[in-house]
């Protein structure tokens, strides 16, 4: 504990099941991924101190100066908010103190002048897996697990196969048949993870399988279902409000896959707003592809439960979810703070994703979801253009170069139709001959219609 008592900021913290007719509660020593007694998802509940919300952001902005590793961490720096783990149990690879970007080609394309990208791709494993794995894989080993276990379509199995490898243990990853990108299984296989390609099966089938897998007493289970994953992640809002003075924006929109994130971030405000270190939440916006949306479609319904997508389709790879596992507490996000949840296609996070390479920064396929959202809200008249908004932009570019080649080369195709997709931002390489005239022309903008 920290000599001035800030260690932590709760008196109690158990795992409590997020059935509104259950709410059963159980130690965090128990390795429980779903409640025992009627099967809900679970999360960590806290009984808050009061404190200070001056002392404690005081105490998080000197941490930045520390030459400690748990300070050096953007996940562990604001340990206060986290579970119960001994720093000598602590895995981490100096996670988060991911950079905010403000956009300019991107908000201009999108139609909005305050357009901010917090971008979690600048992650040890590039992509925001890590700050929840870090919390897991920690807990992990306090719980004396030796095999680490995980379905993924790709940045999942990354994360966890780099934080196993750091911390000694075995990690083994099942993945799609289908729709994996490479560059993400090329990381797994670096780190040694032990990976399995399941043959037809979907992620959803994957998914199932590590569950009934983690039942034995010595694999722990690092999908997003895990809880102490999503205590993790609550450290990515965490972390922006620190960047943005604890100004708290208009609107934060994200990629909605297994809706994770949209849990986290949720699950951040509540508790930063109990603590008194903010007074009022952004606007949560989910943003889904058009082929794997069953959290937008329930939107539009206006059904308080989600149908599953049993072949979910599209090339952004991490948001390729059709059952999601976060899907009621992604709801309740929307309903507290007033957001939106909408499908976007395949074309619009292609050009969308363009964009943010315009503005010097470039981003996988699902982040790019985000300004694709945030582009149709704008063209609908729901997001004013003054409003302030913060895009999270949650794996690098090189997490899928293969799709940026081809949306360049003009070979990209629609994941639902088929159809070759006509980039309205694409830059194709061209052939030119090898004299300095045929050169020297391309040293300006003439002759370039592609560019905008």
């Amino acid at each position: 504990m920290d000599e001035d008592g800030l260690w932590f900021l709760w008196r109690e913290a158990a795992l409590e099941c997020l059935n509104a007719d259950c709410r059963r509660r159980y130690p965090l020593t128990e390795k429980l991924f779903a409640c025992p007694a009627c099967g809900e998802v679970l999360q960590i509940a806290y009984e808050l101190r009061e404190r200070a919300p001056e002392a404690v952001r005081a105490r998080w902005r000197e941490r930045r100066l520390s030459e400690d590793p748990l300070d050096q961490s953007g996940v562990w720096r604001f340990r206060e908010c986290l579970p119960p783990i001994a720093p000598e149990r602590v895995v981490t690879l100096r996670e988060g103190n991911t950079p905010l970007y403000r956009a300019r080609f991107a908000a201009q394309y999108a139609g909005v002048h305050h357009l901010f990208f917090k971008h979690l791709g600048f992650n040890p494993t590039g992509s925001f897996k890590d700050y929840g794995m870090t919390v897991a894989v920690s807990q992990a080993r306090v719980l004396g697990a030796h095999v680490l276990i995980c379905a993924s379509t790709g940045n999942t199995s990354a994360s966890m196969a780099a934080y196993a490898a750091r911390a000694g243990m075995r990690a083994l990853v099942l993945i799609p048949s289908e729709h994996v990108a490479l560059g993400k299984v090329a990381q797994a296989l670096e780190y040694g993870a032990v990976t399995l390609q399941v043959r037809g099966a979907s992620f959803d089938t994957v998914l199932h399988l590590v569950r009934e897998l983690s039942a034995r007493p010595e694999v722990y289970l690092l999908n997003s279902l895990n809880p102490f994953r999503i205590e993790g992640q609550k450290t990515i809002f965490i972390e922006l409000l620190d960047q943005l003075g604890w100004e708290v924006p208009d609107h934060l929109v994200v990629p909605g896959g297994n809706l994770g994130n949209s849990a986290a971030l949720f699950k951040a405000m509540e508790e930063l707003r109990r603590l008194g270190l903010i007074a009022r939440f952004p606007k949560l916006t989910i943003v889904q592809a058009q082929g794997a949306s069953p959290l937008a479609d329930a939107v539009a319904r206006g059904a308080k439960r989600i149908t599953p997508v049993p072949h979910p389709r599209t090339h952004a790879t991490a948001i390729r979810i059709g059952h999601p596992v976060n899907w009621r507490r992604a709801l309740q996000a929307l309903e507290a703070t007033g957001g939106f949840c909408l499908a976007v296609s395949e074309a619009e996070i292609a050009d969308a994703k363009a964009a943010i390479g315009r503005d010097g920064i470039g981003c996988e396929p699902a982040s790019a979801a985000t300004v694709a959202g945030i582009k149709k809200l704008r063209d609908e008249g729901k997001l004013a253009p003054t409003e302030t908004i913060v895009a999270l932009l949650t794996g690098h570019l090189l997490k899928d170069p293969e799709y940026t080649l081809r949306y360049h080369a003009g070979q990209l195709e629609d994941a639902l139709t088929g159809r070759r997709i006509g980039g309205r931002l694409a830059n194709p390489p061209i052939p030119v001959e090898p004299r300095l005239d045929a050169i020297a022309q391309y040293l300006y903008d003439e002759g370039l219609p592609h560019r905008r």
